[in-house]
């Protein structure tokens, strides 16, 4: 079976889908690059500021909590379309809005597109790849994430370049939005990937199990069969799809399945390893780096350059992740990769605390800062979407994740809010300190509670929640 099946199938299907993880990141570091331009323009106070930046965060909340509802209901592409839409009304009113307030509804709408893909894009993923490819292919969207940030980060930094630069010179519209307002053409230029992505989905069909969910069992064969590359395959993966919706009492609502025993647990695990993870100093770093770097005494070049460099650094970490996580497996990653994060946060502190007084250079804290960025990129960011992708069952793995998601977005939010309380009043050393504690109970969860998923097909891990089985 395994020399019949049809990759390039699976991953054009893959790719396709992990572009709404590109218009995540993008939509996400994008506002970096704006913030004080915005201010001056509409003179905003430092609220008006924090607003400005944590209202996308807000629509992401919403979002997530739409797309399990959305997915389960409308189906896999029609959620990713409609997310789509969003990211394109979002991009084009942000670029010709009139006020803040419409900035900022615009925002708003981009952040529930946020939400929505972030659950549906490798939810779909999951449920078109098979077991031994599952990991890289689902690792697609984590990739193409950090790909929309480096791609933010560099485009802020040209669109920059550009609307200083003598030789341009235009009027009307174009002048406003690339030149004397460029900040409209940072936020803007997310129209373009976002009708991509919009028109490329037609091109993909629907996930084979939801349509089993449906009912629609002749277009989930043709599609498996496409996938597997065998009818007889495709109807063996079929029926053992079937048999698992028989046994988990269709008669039941979703949110019934949800209180059984074994889901209950599969789902407060997902929970608690999503939103731990945004306490473990990620976007923080991502977030406040640059102006970490800024107080250590590092911000003699454009602060945007540092951003890009940790881009770039999470992208190619990325990229490994994808080719080893199959191999090395999803536990293996979070143990070694969690285990440098350790290392990185505590010499952070230690430099925070002694850099001065020992004269360490400040390269030294960005070395650091990259050796995190690396440790983190290569396990936890890789792995926590896969893992959620793949731990629930088919009938309420919408659902499922839209709860997983809505944690993830509650602390991404909450350290978004407290990483500046933080740093100022239990300063830059305690602060990371206060990361590398974290990391502790995120690999005692992943070791005692999650299973090893490598390998596994849905239906297995399915299985194992529902019944208790070793995997």
């Amino acid at each position: 079976m395994q020399s019949n099946i049809n990759f390039s199938y699976m991953l054009f299907l893959s790719v396709v889908a992990a572009l709404g993880g590109f218009l995540f990141g993008y939509d996400t570091a994008v506002i970096s690059g704006t913030t004080s331009q915005v201010a001056q323009i509409f003179h905003l106070d430092t609220l008006q500021q924090g607003w400005y930046v944590g209202c996308a965060l807000i629509g992401s909340i919403a979002g997530v909590l739409l797309s399990g509802i959305l997915s389960d209901r409308l189906g896999r592409k029609l959620t990713m379309i409609l997310a789509a839409i969003m990211f394109s009304a979002s991009a084009i009113g942000c670029a010709f809005c009139a006020d803040f307030n419409q900035l900022v509804l615009y925002r708003i709408i981009g952040g529930v597109g946020i939400g929505v893909v972030s659950i549906v894009s490798p939810l779909y993923i999951s449920e078109v790849s098979v077991a031994q490819y599952r990991g890289r292919l689902v690792s697609l969207y984590q990739l193409a994430i950090t790909v929309g940030f480096l791609g933010a980060y560099l485009m802020n930094y040209q669109l920059l370049s550009w609307s200083n630069s003598s030789a341009v010179v235009t009027d009307g519209w174009i002048n406003r939005i690339f030149v004397s307002e460029v900040w409209r053409g940072m936020l803007g230029m997310e129209t373009l990937p976002a009708l991509f992505f919009f028109l490329i989905i037609f091109f993909i069909p629907e996930s084979p199990r939801w349509l089993i969910v449906r009912g629609n069992d002749s277009r989930a064969t043709s599609i498996l069969e496409h996938i597997y590359g065998s009818f007889k395959e495709a109807t063996l993966r079929l029926n053992e799809t079937k048999s698992l919706l028989q046994t988990s009492s269709m008669a039941q609502s979703e949110w019934r399945l949800l209180l059984q025993p074994g889901i209950r647990k599969a789902v407060a695990i997902g929970a608690g390893i999503a939103i731990l993870g945004q306490f473990m100093g990620v976007n923080a770093v991502l977030y406040y780096g640059p102006s970490i770097f800024e107080n250590a005494g590092l911000s003699s070049g454009d602060s945007l350059f540092y951003q890009i460099i940790i881009g770039l650094v999470n992208t190619l970490t990325t990229v490994l992740a994808l080719f080893i996580i199959d191999r090395v497996g999803r536990k293996k990653l979070v143990y070694y990769g969690v285990s440098g994060m350790i290392i990185a946060l505590c010499c952070i502190s230690f430099y925070f605390t002694f850099g001065e007084i020992l004269n360490i250079p400040s390269w030294v804290l960005l070395f650091f800062f990259l050796a995190y960025v690396f440790c983190c990129a290569v396990s936890i960011c890789a792995v926590i979407f896969v893992l959620l992708s793949e731990m629930y069952p088919t009938k309420v793995r919408g659902l499922a994740m839209s709860i997983a998601g809505f944690a993830l977005w509650i602390g991404t939010y909450l350290i978004g809010q407290l990483t500046p309380w933080l740093l100022q009043n239990l300063t830059p050393a305690g602060t990371f300190l206060l990361f590398a504690g974290m990391c502790i109970p995120y690999i005692l969860i992943v070791w005692k509670l999650i299973p090893e998923t490598t390998g596994k097909s849905l239906e297995e891990i399915e299985r194992y929640w529902t019944k208790s089985e070793n995997i």
